[in-house]
């Protein structure tokens, strides 16, 4: 556990080598990496992140991506990390993604999985879902995902960290997004999961290990 930005984030370390921060969805919270963080601790020192309101971490008032990139910067600040490699899942893609396009020096590498950059990224079908349960129950997690992230396209093409892209074939985002956001990131490679969904292809198991060490290689 670790006081940043005002709250006490929990995150799990493993391994030896490169620091890699592992961010995971919206509702989760690190264990849906355990799998993966099994087979990568030979290579690199995991810090595996609960984000606020999730897993271990404070609950706070405060639901906001932004603010979640914040306390994650300052995590690697305060830990004295230079120079991360960072696997971000869902909202933890856009944690990501927002720490890239306001601090290029602190990503080496950065793996986006099941990114989205704004609620109108959602199929219908996956939109009028959240839109519901949000009704049904008045979840701030579901709110947030309803009004955030507000990430433009066109600002993509500002980051020059080596990104690794990757999407489901039955996302609940729209596939051609996976597309414009490859075709907008200049160093990026593109990697479609096909007959998968959302967190299939991630959550609970290993699956990407070779994708992702490939990706990560140590230069």
């Amino acid at each position: 556990m670790l006081c940043v930005n005002g709250v006490n984030l929990y995150y799990l370390k493993t391994g030896t080598g490169e620091p890699l921060i592992l961010l995971h969805g919206n509702g989760g919270d690190h264990r849906v990496f355990l799998p993966l963080i099994a087979k990568l601790t030979s290579h690199y020192t995991i810090y595996a992140v609960d984000s606020r309101n999730h897993g271990r971490s404070d609950k706070t008032d405060v639901y906001d991506y932004n603010v979640m990139a914040d306390d994650v910067e300052a995590l690697i600040n305060k830990l004295s990390l230079k120079s991360v490699n960072i696997i971000g899942f869902s909202d933890g893609a856009i944690i990501a993604l927002l720490l890239a396009l306001r601090n290029k020096r602190m990503i080496k590498k950065m793996a986006l999985l099941g990114v989205n950059l704004k609620p109108s990224d959602f199929t219908q079908q996956s939109y009028q879902y959240v839109q519901q349960h949000y009704e049904q129950t008045n979840d701030p997690l579901f709110k947030m995902m309803l009004e955030q992230p507000n990430i433009e396209l066109s600002s993509l093409t500002k980051i020059t960290i080596p990104t690794l892209i990757i999407g489901a074939e039955n996302d609940i985002y729209n596939p051609a997004m996976f597309v414009e956001i490859a075709d907008n990131i200049p160093n990026s490679q593109l990697k479609i999961m096909t007959n998968h969904d959302h967190g299939s292809y991630i959550i609970n198991n290993d699956m990407l290990y070779p994708d992702l060490v490939k990706f990560f290689e140590i230069d």
